[in-house]
């Protein structure tokens, strides 16, 4: 018995319109290599750009926030009311885990001189003062030999900021006078001289051990402790945690900074912004290509239209058009933008140190803004391709054959 011969599968609509879409496309695509390079060329670039951009911005921020912190707690909580140790709270920074190491800490402010010798004029700044004990070097992120020193400091030895140090005229072995805030004086010795990079910091800060610091004013209190953390970032948190219950007011070095922060992110932003137009420029390249396409094929698409072919399938074709040129964009200028972030982070950018606080541009490339780079500019090639489709889906077959 002859059996029916087998029908086969009905295909939808779709596959064959973006089937027929991704050819014409693509045919249009070889005709004007030489404009759809240059289109390409433009978009790449202006990711390029931006990803460098970005990149090196991350990198300043990264390095300007590190060399802040070496000479800079993660947090500080202060006394309402001035006391002694608190060896509660002691054990509580000591039992919490996000804590690496604290210690206590007196501060005051002064007016540091360095009498005139034989062939040196007087030296005279002001100064922040520190009096911490030995668990500071753990405190602050100090180089090995300056950690070293501040560790075992004596009493009536002073370590420096370095940029103080040459403002005073005062380095290693050398006496120096304070008049600190209660207008009591004394000589100290300083033992040595440190470095964070942050000339902010290296021009103001000054370290000296606890007990000198409260012999000068006369009292045992301390201001409150300064505490380094595992994580950074934490420093808010482990601030409440500490001080929820206990009469101490938490600063977060997020709080200290929260200025220099601010215009960084601004900065970031900003820069962001005004490199971002590269790309918008570049993709109305785009949109310039696909609209002198529509003109050029405005009877092929009536054509088209004639025998059947719906608004769909093309707005389809041009869009895939300016899709195939904004991923081959995208694609080049990822590779340019990461191969520039190589080579910066292989030989850094200089930068002078006593203005920007680091010697080098570093670079920090964030798969977070990898990702908003290509949306955007996937988003914004499409919006660009998607004028010239909707032109081309709206031409009437039967007035352009006539």
């Amino acid at each position: 018995m002859n059996s029916a011969p087998a029908t086969p599968p009905e295909r939808g609509p779709a596959a064959p319109d973006r089937s027929l879409a991704w050819s014409l496309a693509r045919a249009h695509l070889r005709r004007r290599r030489t404009q759809n390079v240059l289109t390409i060329l433009g978009i790449a670039v202006g990711v390029m750009a931006l990803i460098a951009a970005l990149s090196l911005t991350n990198g300043f921020t990264r390095a300007l926030v590190d060399a802040t912190l070496r000479a800079s707690p993660h947090l500080s909580v202060t006394a309402f009311n001035a006391s002694g140790p608190d060896r509660e709270l002691e054990r509580a920074a000591a039992s919490d885990p996000r804590v690496l190491a604290f210690t206590p800490f007196l501060a005051d402010k002064g007016l540091l001189t360095r009498p005139a010798t034989q062939g040196r004029a007087a030296g005279v700044d002001f100064a922040t003062l520190f009096g911490v004990t030995g668990q500071a070097a753990r405190v602050l992120d100090l180089p090995p030999a300056e950690r070293a020193a501040l560790a075992s400091l004596k009493d009536g030895e002073v370590i420096l900021g370095s940029a103080l140090a040459r403002s005073v005229g005062a380095f290693t072995g050398d006496e120096v006078r304070l008049l600190n805030s209660t207008q009591r004086r004394t000589s100290l010795s300083v033992r040595g001289v440190f470095t964070t990079g942050n000339y902010l910091i290296d021009s103001a800060y000054a370290f000296t051990n606890l007990s000198t610091l409260q012999t000068l004013q006369g009292t045992t209190n301390i201001t409150g402790y300064q505490l380094r953390l595992r994580n950074p970032d934490l420093a808010p948190a482990v601030g409440d945690d500490l001080t929820r219950t206990r009469p101490y007011s938490p600063l977060p070095w997020q709080s200290l900074y929260g200025t220099l922060l601010d215009q960084l992110a601004l900065q970031k932003k900003v820069i962001g912004f005004v490199v971002l137009l590269i790309v918008v420029v570049a993709a109305f390249g785009i949109a310039n290509v696909l609209t002198l396409a529509v003109f050029e094929k405005t009877q092929e698409i009536a054509i088209l239209r004639a025998i059947g072919a719906t608004r769909r399938l093309i707005t389809q074709v041009f869009l895939l058009e300016g899709l195939a040129l904004g991923l081959g964009g995208l694609l080049l200028g990822n590779v340019l933008g990461l191969g520039i972030s190589a080579y910066f982070t292989v030989r850094p950018f200089t930068l002078p140190g006593d203005l920007y606080f680091i010697t080098s541009l570093p670079v920090e490339v964030r798969v977070s803004d990898l990702i908003g780079v290509n949306a955007i500019g996937l988003l914004t090639t499409l919006l660009a391709a998607l004028i010239p489709a909707r032109r081309a889906a709206s031409i009437e077959p039967a007035r352009i054959i006539r």
